[in-house]
């Protein structure tokens, strides 16, 4: 076998060991619904039936936050965030106050919808980035 032969065939293991791993956001595969890497949500958008618990992990060693988009909330829907915060601008206050709301790696933040509509949120300190996701609540979720 000529070189160029040789190293052709071993073209595809090297891609593969080279590749492995790198569609998981950390080796948790664990029980939550959306990752928090470095900059993003994963998956950014998750659909849901109502009165379904949707769970976040950080898995970055960065800070992150849930809060949801106030103004962009279905109707009838409380605002909500990781920081318990009252309002969307006393959520972004409380982090550059000190960090409020803040999940840490491998910390998780819950939050069970009932109100049908997308919820769109976004992390605090991230938003800038395009950390953002949708919660999509609707009668005709398929099961995740």
């Amino acid at each position: 076998m000529d070189r160029r032969a040789f190293l052709g065939s071993l073209g595809g293991v090297a891609v593969a060991v080279g590749l492995a791993g790198c569609g998981q956001t950390s080796g948790d595969t664990g029980n939550y619904d959306v990752g928090m890497t470095t900059r993003k949500f994963d998956p950014v958008r998750v659909e849901v039936a109502p009165g379904t618990t949707v769970r976040w992990k950080n898995t970055s060693t960065h800070a992150h936050t849930v809060t949801a988009y106030e103004d962009e909330l279905p109707d009838e829907a409380a605002f909500w965030s990781s920081g318990d915060s009252d309002s969307q601008a006393a959520a972004e206050d409380g982090w550059l106050g000190g960090n409020e709301g803040a999940i840490y790696e491998d910390e998780t933040y819950e939050r069970t919808f009932e109100t049908v509509g997308t919820h769109a949120y976004f992390c605090v300190p991230h938003e800038a980035s395009g950390m953002v996701g949708n919660v999509v609540v609707t009668e005709d979720a398929t099961d995740a």
